[in-house]
């Protein structure tokens, strides 16, 4: 009795782990305007976190996509790269560039999310004026 439970347990966790995977798969990537409130998160923890600053974005401007890659057979994540004009709370305006991957987030599910602003960069780590995601 308790291996029966246990079989359908592990079969039902199968397929809802199967379900949800195959629903984001077909949900797409996210645009860019559905992941601002991730970027804006992230960059404000960071600015604490690394460069010691209290700086935030304060209001998103003009917010395009510059490029989709799409799934196919040799490329199993796709890749939607973003650019958005910011105002910071220190009252500058930068650039922001943020490159989307569906289905690279943690264990395989939903998506993750890379940016870069303009000036606040001092490490290069996406090369020189954010290079590696426009």
């Amino acid at each position: 009795m308790a291996t029966r439970l246990l079989i359908r347990t592990t079969l039902s966790l199968a397929a809802f782990l199967f379900l949800a995977i195959e629903s984001q798969a077909l949900a797409g990537t996210p645009s860019c305007e559905q992941v601002t409130g991730t970027v804006s998160g992230r960059f404000a923890a960071n600015m604490r976190g690394f460069l010691g600053l209290d700086l935030s974005i304060a209001e998103y401007g003009m917010i395009s996509e510059n490029r989709l890659e799409t799934r196919d057979g040799t490329h199993r994540v796709e890749r939607r790269y973003c650019h958005a004009k910011i105002t910071t709370t220190d009252g500058a305006r930068r650039q922001v560039w943020y490159l989307i991957e569906n289905n690279w987030g943690f264990a395989g599910l939903g998506s993750s999310v890379e940016f870069c602003v303009s000036g606040l960069d001092p490490w290069h780590v996406y090369g020189a004026r954010c290079k590696s995601l426009r």
